[in-house]
């Protein structure tokens, strides 16, 4: 489609990825795993996940569930609050088509850390 601005579509989605011990993947020593908080482009939501995955996947990490959040709209008419910095690396992941790990929450044992609501 000559002229169409590829972006035009994409839209930024709000990803929380559980990931696993993989060798090499940069996490904590004692660490048994760990929660990112990603902000991803995509024409839809399966496609933000898919290159979430495999960005992951590349970067030696081991993603083992992903929980959408969609996108900033649908969060805000889910009541959450979405605040200016979470506003600013979604415009920067939609102008980038790229994938932005946000926050990452190490888990330690077999729980989650006590009171982690790493949900947005």
């Amino acid at each position: 489609m000559a002229g169409k601005d590829k972006n035009s579509k994409q839209q930024v989605y709000t990803l929380l990825i559980e990931v696993g011990r993989k060798s090499g993947d940069g996490l904590p020593k004692k660490a048994t795993g760990a929660a990112l908080m990603c902000y991803a482009s995509g024409v839809d939501e399966a496609e933000a996940v898919r290159e979430t995955v495999a960005v992951l996947k590349q970067a030696d990490l081991a993603p083992l569930d992903v929980t959408g959040y969609g996108t900033a709209d649908e969060r805000r008419a889910q009541g959450h609050e979405v605040s200016e910095d979470e506003l600013e690396l979604m415009a920067r992941a939609l102008e980038e088509n790229s994938v932005i790990v946000a926050q990452m929450t190490p888990f330690y044992g077999d729980k989650k850390p006590a009171g982690d609501d790493t949900a947005p």
